[in-house]
Parts: structure tokens; sequence; C-alpha cells
């Protein structure tokens, strides 16, 4: 059974919150940041906060913070020390992007966007330096952790060259690995073979190091597919590999956009892309070739995370109603099954969901992305949903939220209470989440639009995260 198969109770039930001692944290508060005292956000009783790495600031290598904070990543480093590695989806025109560019090291040096690594005192919660790591890119949205301790960044647009001097130098649309370690700027390094079309996140089996890869093209009403790449050599995504699309076995060109079953297990085979790197800036190209083989299709698929042994992933404005569905694929050997574990009824239940992560506890955290007021909202193993956390300043959304362990290899049958820094398990537990900001236009943005990180922590055993 999958493991929220409960969900299905929530369309026929509005959108009922699990209350505090049974999965949430009770009522939402208004709470100061403990960078500067501005209520940023609301949140449970008993948690706290702190933001950083703000959009326009400077960074210990002496560029800028670039705009559009978006989907990330955390590593526990050999220091003791977190390291964040983030995306920043910036929109500007050709040439006029946030990010630094390094004539050597950019990608395409009329590119803007890439990533910041950002390294954090898990204890304390606080900056200690950040830096640019991956330039030349653009609309970095979203990617995924890797077990080789890297960070794959994704580029969510097909632009390429279009004989315009203001125009972009290289094709884009592809994935870029990002090593966690990297104490300065990479060498940006596209992985063609993982597919040229409008990327939005990744995840990689622990296990087999494949890597599943969601698609947001939400041209035609949804022309989006859910695809694994499956490297020549594990743990090296520049050697080559198979890139694969999924499909519904026996039922050819599936639709998964609405008319859904929620808890029905689909049973999953894949067809192979034989050319995942198709010239020209077509939106389609490489979805259309896994579509003429039967490849399911989804509207609008976003976050991607792997936990309890499956991949969960988000179809942004999946469903009848058009605010968003939640599926969990799980592999099995060469196949698998596929399963809506979610559909949301109305924006009440849930608004857009983008980014999603599995929390310690095996449960899942959605960062929303609609109309309006923008939560953060949890979402119980047996199928209850609850408000975790909402922005106060504005309506940009949210996006990047990973939970990290002070001390993942901490035994507390030999080592207990205050002999620990922070005490118990649940004391080390923090939540990294981004508010994105402005995606375009002037760095530094204008002044209460500027993107950041957050870390957040308090009593995480009181619920379901």
């Amino acid at each position: 059974m999958p493991a929220f198969q409960g969900l299905h109770l929530l369309a026929a039930a509005g959108r009922p919150s699990a209350p505090k001692g049974n999965g949430g944290y009770g009522p939402l508060f208004a709470t100061a940041d403990l960078r500067d005292g501005v209520s940023r956000i609301s949140l449970p009783e008993g948690f706290s906060y702190r933001s950083f790495s703000v959009a326009g600031s400077m960074m210990s290598d002496g560029h800028r913070v670039p705009l559009a904070h978006d989907g990330m990543g955390v590593f526990n480093m050999a220091n003791g020390k977190f390291r964040l590695v983030r995306n920043h989806e910036d929109r500007n025109a050709p040439g006029a992007g946030s990010a630094a560019i390094d004539p050597v090291k950019s990608y395409d040096t009329n590119g803007g966007g890439g990533t910041t690594t950002v390294e954090i005192n898990p204890f304390t919660r606080e900056l200690e330096r950040h830096w640019l790591t991956l330039s030349g890119t653009t609309v970095n949205c979203a990617g995924g952790i890797t077990p080789w301790q890297s960070w794959i960044t994704c580029e969510e647009t097909n632009v390429g060259p279009n004989g315009n001097p203001a125009s972009w130098l290289k094709q884009h649309g592809y994935c870029f690995d990002v090593p966690a370690g990297a104490d300065s700027l990479v060498q940006a390094v596209a992985i063609p073979e993982m597919g040229r079309f409008s990327h939005e996140a990744v995840t990689v089996d622990p296990n087999t190091h494949i890597v599943y890869e969601t698609e947001d093209n939400s041209g035609g009403g949804g022309s989006s597919g859910f695809y694994r790449f499956i490297p020549s050599l594990k743990g090296n995504l520049t050697q080559g590999g198979r890139l694969q699309m999924l499909t519904i076995l026996g039922n050819f060109q599936y639709d998964a956009r609405n008319g859904q079953t929620v808890g029905a297990a689909l049973p999953v085979t894949w067809v192979d892309i034989a050319d995942p790197n198709p010239a020209g800036t077509s939106a389609t190209a490489v979805f259309n070739q896994g579509r003429a083989l039967g490849g399911a299709r989804f509207r609008r698929l976003e976050g991607c995370w792997w936990g309890n042994g499956a991949v969960y992933f988000a179809d942004t404005s999946g469903g009848q109603a058009g605010f968003g569905t939640i599926w969990e694929f799980r592999p099995n050997g060469d196949s698998g099954t596929l399963t809506l574990i979610f559909e949301s009824g109305n924006q009440a239940e849930l608004d857009f969901p983008d980014n999603l992560t599995v929390s310690p506890q095996g449960s899942l955290l959605l960062c929303e992305d609609g109309g309006g007021e923008q939560y953060l909202r949890g979402v119980t193993l047996d199928g209850r949903i609850f408000d975790f956390g909402k922005n106060l300043q504005n309506d940009f959304e949210w996006a990047g939220a990973t939970f990290a362990d002070a001390d993942p290899q901490w035994n507390d049958r030999k080592i207990r209470g205050n002999h620990h820094p922070l005490g118990g398990r649940w004391d080390r537990i923090t939540l990294f989440v981004n508010r994105q900001g402005e995606t375009a236009g002037a760095n530094p943005p204008v002044a209460g639009s500027e993107g950041m990180t957050f870390a957040i922590w308090g009593p995480w055993g009181e619920g379901a995260l």
C-alpha cells in the first residue's frame, strides 16, 4: 500500500488539518526572524528561524547573491558544517543576468543563472560564508542531491542561439553536476545525454544511482514526461547512458493529467529516447519521441524527491480541478508501479505544489507556488494535510525545502541528552527553505522583494515532519 494512500479522503472532506498531537503542529503564529526581528514567516508555537544569504547582498567571494532562490540540497561536510547548494532561477534576458560571469568557467557568458554554495554552522544555524559555484546557465529551477555528494542543477528552458547578437551563445535545457565540496566556481559542463528539455527536478535512487527527472512543459495543455537516466558508469553522469520515458504497461500514451483514481497502482515500463539532445529549440522534441512510443503524459511536473524506497513527484496543475496532484513511483527491478497519492480538489486544500521533500519521519513537506498566500504544507503518512508555514511578507513562492541532521551518525543509545551540542535528536534537525523573490530585473532587487534562505528548527517530534 502506498505510504500516503489515505490522502484520497481529503477530496471529500475539504482540507482537514492534522491537529497538534495528531500529525500537525497546531496553529501558526507570526514569528520574528532571529536575524533582525522582522516577522517574515508564521510558524507553529515553539519553532524559530533565521534568514540569511539575501539576494543582492555581498558574498564571501566578492560577488552579489544572485536573484531567484529556488531548488536546493543540503550536505553534511567533513568539517562538521552544513553546505547548501542552491539554484538561482534567473530569468533575465541574455547578458543581463544576476550571477557573475567567468570567461572560462561559465557555460554561456550571456547566461545569468547558476548555483551558489552556502556554509552554515549546524548548531547556531548562522551563515559562515557563501560563494558562486556555477554560472553561465539560465532558469536554474530545481535539481536534486546525489549519493556522490553533489547537486544536479537543471535548466527549465529550451532557449538557444537565434542569430541575434543579444542572444544566447549556447543551447540551453540541460543538467549540470555541482560537487558539494567545491570551494569556488566550477567548470560548467552540460550533460546532454540526460536530455535537452524544460527540466524541473531530479532525484537519484541511492541503490542503483538511476536518476529520475521531471519535465515542466505546460504547452498544449501539458506536454510533460517523467524520465529516468541510467548512467553508463555508476556515479558519473558525464560518461553517457540511456534516457528513458515512463509508460503505463498496457495503456499506450496514457493521459495522467486528470481522470485518475487515487490509490490505484499502475504498472510501469520504460521506452528509450533515441535522441536525447535533438537540434533546435523545440520545447517538445524529446517529449514527442517518448510519446510516439507510448509515453505517459502529465501536465506540469515539478518537485521530485527520493524517500521511503520510492520517488515522490508533483504535477503542479494536475487533476480535475487543476490545483495539483502528488505521485509515487516505486521501482521494482526494471519496472515498478505508479500511484496517485493525492489530488487537490480546490485551492484551499493545496494550491499548486511545486518543490517537495521527504522529512526525517518519512512524511512530505510541500512548497506552494499558487495564487495569493503561499504556504508550506505537511502531509502525514496516513493522509492528513496541515499548514506548517506561511509567507507573511509577500506572495513569492516557497522553494528548495530540504532537511538536515547536525549529526546523522549520532546514536542516542551511546550519547545522550546534553552530551551532544544540541541535546536530543529533534534538536539537531533543521529545515532549510527558500523564498524565491524576484526572478528578473536589477540586483539588488527592490527592498522587500528579495529572495532569501531560511533555517527553521523546533519541536519536530511533536508532529509528523
